[in-house]
């Protein structure tokens, strides 16, 4: 190191030398290093530019919504606000979660972990209603199709989860779609009334490229189950097909063995619950690291990987969704003691 050369970040910082911090910032903005390295933040510069939100002066005034007018955009680009509940901070700290300050908030993780994991259970040993044509022999083109209509409306969680699931199936041999009019939907559905049919249609358009949806699926025969996993959900982000839809797709087909894959990450990212939960939870917002971090918790509590969609999709939304189950179903109360261990509660 040169005689002139800063000994440390705080020292870059007042030479003028631009350093970067761990969050891949320019350390005087980051608000976590600029505390550690006790550096004053930069302030905030507001931008010369007019704010495009309000009215120049002389220029026309907004126009107002007509009363009883759905919002510009439809039912896609509707704002959802939610209330999240925390716990209060009571001194709980766990290195498997990070950005949990509460026992209370780590409880019920542990409760949605066991849960999610318990869920799983069922489905590969006695999986109910019509995820049990799912796992019956039989051909795997409507075993496959079966599974995506369930991942795309969503059980609903009433006493007979599947009822407009069955009221509404087509076959797949049919090339029929079902009729979505006035379809209810489970609270991971993937359906927007606004779009009719189209993500359907497109989901059919996607097979018959592939000449099938098990080879659209399976791709390449010498994949491992955690490639062709990855690669399925990354082929299957189709219009109108999210993030929970894809992933509760392939877990279904992994889990009830219509095809060999199996979820090797997350896929952690974008607007949902589960990344939103998997930021709280772990206390940080880089996807690389939440993956690395949930698979420590998973290989911590002992559980499949793929169980920490649910578990955090349910916590973040502080109701649980039992996606097919019954009101009745609870946890292994073993994989509960197991789990809260691990969280050292």
């Amino acid at each position: 190191m040169g005689a002139g050369a800063p000994r440390s970040r705080a020292e870059a910082t007042l030479t003028g030398v631009p350093t970067f911090c761990r969050h891949n910032r320019l350390i005087q903005n980051c608000p976590i290093c600029s505390r550690e390295q006790a550096i004053e933040l930069r302030p905030i510069v507001t931008s010369s530019a007019p704010r495009t939100g309000q009215p120049r002066p002389g220029g026309p005034a907004p126009r107002q919504a007509r009363a009883g007018a759905p919002p510009r955009g439809g039912v896609a680009n509707r704002v959802v606000v939610r209330k999240v509940a925390r716990g209060a901070d009571d001194g709980y700290r766990s290195p498997l979660v990070f950005g949990l300050k509460s026992s209370e908030d780590a409880d019920r993780l542990s409760e949605e972990i066991a849960f999610a994991d318990h869920r799983l259970g069922v489905l590969e040993h006695d999986p109910p209603g019509l995820y049990g044509e799912v796992a019956a022999d039989g051909d795997a083109e409507e075993r496959t199709w079966l599974a995506f209509l369930i991942a795309y409306l969503c059980p609903l969680d009433e006493e007979d989860p599947f009822a407009e699931i069955e009221r509404v199936r087509t076959s797949w041999g049919s090339s029929r779609l079902p009729d979505l009019d006035e379809v209810r939907t489970g609270p991971r559905s993937a359906h927007d009334p606004g779009r009719g049919a189209r993500t359907l249609e497109a989901y059919r358009t996607w097979a018959a490229r592939a000449g099938s949806q098990a080879a659209a699926v399976t791709g390449d025969a010498a994949w491992t189950p955690e490639r062709r996993f990855a690669r399925a959900y990354e082929r299957l982000a189709l219009p109108g097909l999210h993030r929970e839809a894809r992933f509760d797709l392939l877990v279904t087909l992994g889990r009830l063995g219509v095809h060999e894959v199996r979820a090797g990450s997350l896929a952690l990212g974008g607007a949902n619950d589960a990344t939103v939960g998997a930021k709280r939870a772990f206390g940080i917002g880089d996807s690389l690291l939440l993956e690395r971090r949930a698979s420590d918790l998973a290989g911590a509590c002992g559980i499949p990987l793929e169980a920490l969609d649910l578990a955090l999709y349910n916590w973040q939304r502080g109701e649980r969704s039992r996606l097919g189950l019954g009101a009745d179903s609870e946890p292994d109360p073993e994989v509960l003691a197991r789990v809260r261990a691990a969280l050292d509660l």
